[in-house]
């Protein structure tokens, strides 16, 4: 049965490679395939919309296509929060479009004390236009979050958060004309490569981050916590979109 137009909710997670790994699909019937691939791009619009995010930056670019980046993240009370580095590479494929990474270590940038460093196996979005306002999302993400995790934790991460992640970036996108009109609105460094402000880094600087050589935390044990089961913000994020202007 086709969906009415009003319906964006993600159709996923379905499982695939693993306890680790969640797979959503949204289509997006109002929203054009190169408005997601910005807002997917577009750090300072993340710190708008990504109500999970306790910072993020780029680091460095490696190519016209490739770059360096960091970003931690709230995770699901009481357990620690996370951060990742990554490499991430994009291609515009036509109309469609790919953004992939994996994570790498920096030498100025070792992990932190007051965060678990995760790894990106292979994490990425496939961007599929279906018409001139209509696109179709598939997200897959395959990470080692470092640590044994209790079984809410991975239940709720494939049943709820990512697809509730998903829904919040398809209004983020619904927004997002409109509020890059008022921010550099011809700033698009990951279109037009000469912009770019990061500093160029060599490959060799770079090396691939193995889980097997970062600490293991056991949250096995721990219990949600009472604003988790009653649905708060503690790792989910908000709806409220006010933040979005």
């Amino acid at each position: 049965m086709e969906k009415s137009a009003a319906s964006t909710e993600p159709q996923g997670p379905r499982p695939v490679l693993g306890r680790d790994s969640v797979q959503c699909r949204m289509e997006c019937r109002d929203v054009p395939a190169e408005t997601l691939y910005d807002v997917l791009h577009d750090i300072e619009y993340r710190k708008k919309w990504d109500s999970n995010v306790i910072e993020t930056f780029d680091i460095a670019r490696l190519t016209v296509n490739a770059d360096v980046g960091y970003y931690s993240w709230r995770c699901p009370k009481p357990l620690k929060n996370r951060d990742v580095i990554t490499l991430r590479s994009w291609l515009p494929m036509g109309t469609d479009y790919i953004i992939m990474n994996y994570s790498v270590k920096h030498p100025k940038y070792p992990p932190r004390k007051d965060l678990v460093r995760a790894v990106s196996i292979q994490t990425g979005y496939l961007i599929q236009s279906t018409g001139p306002k209509s696109c179709v999302i598939t997200y897959l993400a395959q990470v080692d979050p470092k640590g044994s995790l209790p079984k809410w934790v991975v239940n709720k991460s494939s049943q709820f958060l990512a697809p509730k992640a998903m829904k919040k970036m398809y209004k983020a996108c619904v927004k997002y004309p409109e509020w890059k009109q008022k921010h550099q609105p011809h700033f698009k460094p990951w279109l037009h490569p000469e912009q770019s402000p990061l500093p160029s880094l060599a490959l060799s600087e770079l090396s691939v981050q193995h889980a097997d050589s970062l600490e293991n935390i056991d949250e096995s044990s721990v219990a949600e916590s009472r604003e988790e089961r009653l649905g708060g913000a503690g790792g989910e994020g908000s709806d409220d979109d006010t933040s979005l202007t």
